[in-house]
């Protein structure tokens, strides 16, 4: 990749929070959703799908550009056991997502991939945050849920949000939890030798 002239970025989801992210590392970028079909994918352990998901988006986007651009391609999802908790469909699912989540540890893991437009150039990982949620009751849940912010989100909460009152701690990347862990990105960005501004 020259070095010289910063290829265009391009943001593979709609998610805001990930716009939010982006935009707090300082990178000018446009967004461009994958929309593909993730329901029909599996893979054999969460840190497989949650990469094969992001690859997928990110080369779904990728194959769509006419001019040099680097895409991110990025996916989370939350784990609870062997359960992969993925987004609510109606507020009766994420009521029992959270009732699972209640009084427990969980893990969160995004996939990060980056595809060059240019030539298929591509790399791909995970990032793993440990999550523990305090013990909610009925009337908690309930109040959450009132607040709107269960629907777009894995596992039916946003650690950003007013869920964040009931996790007492995490154990690794807040970023991640939120759904683009930076340092990982950053990394990957560099190993692209992606130009930073400076």
């Amino acid at each position: 990749m020259d070095s010289q002239v910063a290829p265009s970025l391009i943001l593979a989801s709609a998610s805001p929070r990930r716009r939010q992210l982006l935009t707090q590392m300082g990178l000018a970028f446009r967004v461009d959703p994958a929309h593909i079909d993730e329901e029909a994918v599996t893979a054999e352990t969460p840190a497989a799908l949650a990469e094969k998901l992001a690859l997928m988006k990110a080369r779904a986007v990728a194959g769509r550009q006419s001019g040099p651009a680097l895409v991110i391609g990025a996916d989370t999802l939350v784990v609870r056991g062997r359960q992969v908790l993925g987004k609510p469909s109606d507020e009766g699912e994420a009521a029992a997502m959270l009732r699972k989540l209640s009084g427990s540890w969980h893990r969160v893991i995004t996939g990060v991939a980056l595809v060059q437009a240019s030539d298929g150039r591509h790399i791909v990982s995970h990032e793993t945050t440990s999550v523990q949620f305090a013990p909610m009751t009925d009337r908690e849940i309930r109040d959450y849920l009132d607040t709107g912010d269960s629907m777009d989100k894995a596992g039916a909460y946003g650690i950003q949000g007013r869920a964040g009152m009931h996790i007492p701690r995490i154990r690794g990347c807040y970023f991640n939890v939120m759904g683009l862990p930076l340092y990982r990105l950053y990394t990957m960005l560099r190993d692209m030798d992606y130009p930073f501004p400076s």
